[in-house]
């Protein structure tokens, strides 16, 4: 049985692939093509610093010689070939500008041949978002000594395209794509003069998203990592091409880069990438070194932000999920882990989330957005959240959750030579009559971290099977040790941690991270049991091997 929530995102889902449906029989429609023409460009206004593309692109100074190639072949439909790759045109940044310019008009010339009307995959909303913002930031080096007719159908092409995206932005859910819509029309509102109302457009609607997805601290409400570095980079280039077109920088942009920087600031891990919570996958932030580097946040050292805790004192550093799942349109890549924790130690982390199986195949996406994958409790052998079925509203929402959950009583401390805090979370109260609490803290003076679990039953006599799972970074070694109530973590081959749980046996589980593009082998230590009527409360520490 759909609940009235489900029922209300069906129907949604529903009228919305209608509309789609016929809205792609009528895109490949002569009437439709003919509608996207209107006044071609007469000149550019500006030329855009073609550099600013490596804000939005990284390619890690990869090279791509065109030279060589024939335009024709280099078109040829394969299966092998990556379509979106391709024909976004982002390899624009790769290649030799002294000596590939009359090549690569060339190829835009055999492009508009094969592509310059509606043709599905290579009119998809990123690929031709992305097409178009490359082609305006390299503008210089295609229409730099081209004929007439070129220049004027490449303008017309790039028209009819944005055009379309203005023709169908409203229509767009997903907001990663949506915000490339917006950078491509507000680049056609810089460089032409012909259609400076483009600008307008894209910076109202992008003010528009900027209130609808991000807190007041400027955190995305999907609660996912991976979110706030795609946005700021897309944010700071907006910001730096309006710079460079010598126009006013809008207020809410610079206040929403600034919010975003120190959010980052605030999240990133010792080792340089994003915490693996929530969607997130291994990032590495180097490519966005020069403007964390020039940005000085606010001291929040140990605090609250985006429904995250930090803990940093010495050599540790902590990250604990401290609140329930996003709204339900923002769910996509929830990942079912309240309470759960990333702990590093001298700049290596010890404690890890699996991460996220988006990038390796579906079935790992699925995967790893288990309660199981997730260093905190489960029972019952059951993910705290459950994922909407419905293929319908999968396809237009995302892989959306069903259900949700409150996380309660935070508190945090600094006091008596403790730094840390302690949380709730109810997502197994209704189904097994239970609330987890986790108190985690630094001892300072001990230089330590410690944790207490409490499993709180409020239905005596309802049995249930938990298990306390904290997974270890695979590039560690696990070793359980001969009292049974130990494990041996190897760092380096003179350097270990011990974790010991008072009064329980752990077991060394095989267990998969997955935060980089494939599936590595590794372990968790884990803790479970069976429990009927009685509260547990479960005592653990992590120390340095002496």
């Amino acid at each position: 049985m759909f609940g009235l929530k489900s029922v209300y995102f069906y129907l949604i889902a529903y009228q919305i692939t209608l509309i789609k449906f016929f809205k792609k029989l009528y895109f490949s429609s002569k009437n439709y093509n003919k509608s996207l023409d209107s006044k071609i460009p007469q000149q550019v206004y500006y030329n855009p610093n073609p550099f600013l593309l490596s804000i939005i692109t990284s390619y890690n100074n990869q090279s791509f010689k065109i030279s060589d190639i024939d335009p024709n072949v280099f078109w040829l439909e394969d299966k092998k070939k990556n379509t979106e790759l391709m024909h976004n045109f982002f390899w624009l940044n790769l290649i030799d500008r002294k000596t590939d310019h009359k090549k690569l008009k060339k190829i835009i010339y055999v492009w508009m041949l094969k592509n310059s009307k509606y043709r599905k995959k290579i009119w998809e909303t990123s690929t031709l978002s992305a097409r178009v913002t490359s082609w305006i930031l390299n503008i210089d080096i295609i229409l730099n000594n081209s004929t007439f007719d070129f220049r004027k159908n490449f303008l017309d092409c790039i028209i009819n395209q944005t055009n379309h995206l203005k023709k169908n932005i409203r229509f767009e859910k997903n907001l990663t794509k949506k915000i490339e819509i917006l950078t491509a029309i507000i680049l056609t509102g810089l460089v032409f003069k012909e259609y400076e109302e483009n600008f307008d457009i894209g910076i109202k609607e992008l003010e528009a998203l900027v209130k609808v997805f991000f807190d007041s601290n400027g955190f995305p409400l999907s609660r996912n990592p991976d979110d706030l570095v795609f946005f700021t980079k897309y944010f700071i280039f907006c910001k730096e091409i309006i710079k460079d077109s010598q126009r006013y920088i809008p207020e809410f942009l610079e206040d929403i880069i600034e919010k975003n920087l120190s959010c980052i600031h605030y999240i990133k891990t010792p080792d340089g990438h994003m915490p693996l919570f929530n969607g997130a996958t291994y990032i590495n932030l180097n490519n966005k070194k020069k403007y964390l580097d020039d940005f000085k946040p606010e001291n929040k050292k140990n605090s609250n932000l985006g429904g995250f805790f930090k803990i940093k004192h010495k050599n540790h550093f902590l990250l604990l999920d401290i609140d329930g799942p996003p709204q339900k349109k923002f769910s996509q890549s929830y990942q079912s882990g309240p309470l759960s924790f990333e702990y590093f130690l001298d700049g290596v982390k010890i404690i890890t989330n699996s991460g996220f199986g988006n990038h390796i195949s579906k079935k790992a996406e699925l995967l790893s957005r288990l309660t199981a994958c997730q260093s905190t409790l489960t029972i019952n052998d059951t993910s705290i959240t459950k994922f909407e079925k419905n293929e319908m509203i999968n396809k237009v929402f995302g892989n959306s959750i069903q259900d949700s959950f409150k996380s309660f009583d935070f508190t945090a401390e600094n006091q008596n030579g403790l730094i840390g805090c302690s949380a709730s979370n109810n997502g197994y109260e209704k189904r097994f009559g239970c609330t987890h609490k986790r108190e985690i803290y630094i001892d300072k003076e001990r230089n330590y971290l410690r944790g207490t679990d409490h499993i709180l039953k409020a239905k005596d006599g309802y049995p249930i099977r938990y298990a306390f799972r904290f997974h270890i970074n695979p590039e560690l070694s696990l070793v359980k040790t001969m009292s049974g109530n130990s494990a041996l973590i190897q760092i380096s081959k003179n350097k270990s941690l011990i974790f010991t749980i008072n009064d329980e046996n752990l077991e060394i589980e095989k267990s998969i991270f997955l935060g980089e593009k494939k599936i590595v082998d590794s372990a968790c230590i884990t803790i479970s049991g069976n429990l009927v009527n009685k509260n547990k409360i479960f005592n653990w520490e992590i120390k340095k091997n002496i």
